[in-house]
């Protein structure tokens, strides 16, 4: 079982950065996947970058050039760094791991991005 904890959302005008941290409880971080997603209000989750153990990452076309996926595994915690944000940034982002059938989500981090 991992418990997963964001944080780092918050309220920024549009083209500033914010940074989300994602900490993952117990042992063997290194061996999850992680992925950050978001959810708009009346929309569906959607995928925003993924990360591999190996630090290999990816990006939805939405995210590619703007955020910046990364993690630390001696800290048990992967980031998601977003610069020039956007006001259809705004959702709740979530981090999720994953390791073969598994999935853990957070409970989420509101990002607010004001025109």
């Amino acid at each position: 079982q991992v418990q997963l904890v964001e944080s780092g959302g918050g309220l920024v005008q549009s083209g500033g950065s914010l940074r989300l941290s994602c900490v993952a409880s117990g042992n063997f971080f290194s061996i999850y996947k992680m992925y950050w997603y978001r959810q708009a209000s009346g929309k569906q989750r959607e995928l925003v970058a993924s990360i591999t153990t190996s630090g290999s990452a990816n990006y939805a076309d939405s995210a590619k050039a703007r955020f910046a996926i990364s993690r630390d595994n001696a800290e048990n915690t992967v980031y998601l760094q977003m610069n020039n944000l956007k006001p259809e940034d705004t959702a709740v982002y979530y981090c999720k791991a994953h390791y073969y059938n598994y999935d853990y989500w957070g409970q989420g981090t509101q990002v607010t991005v004001s025109s």
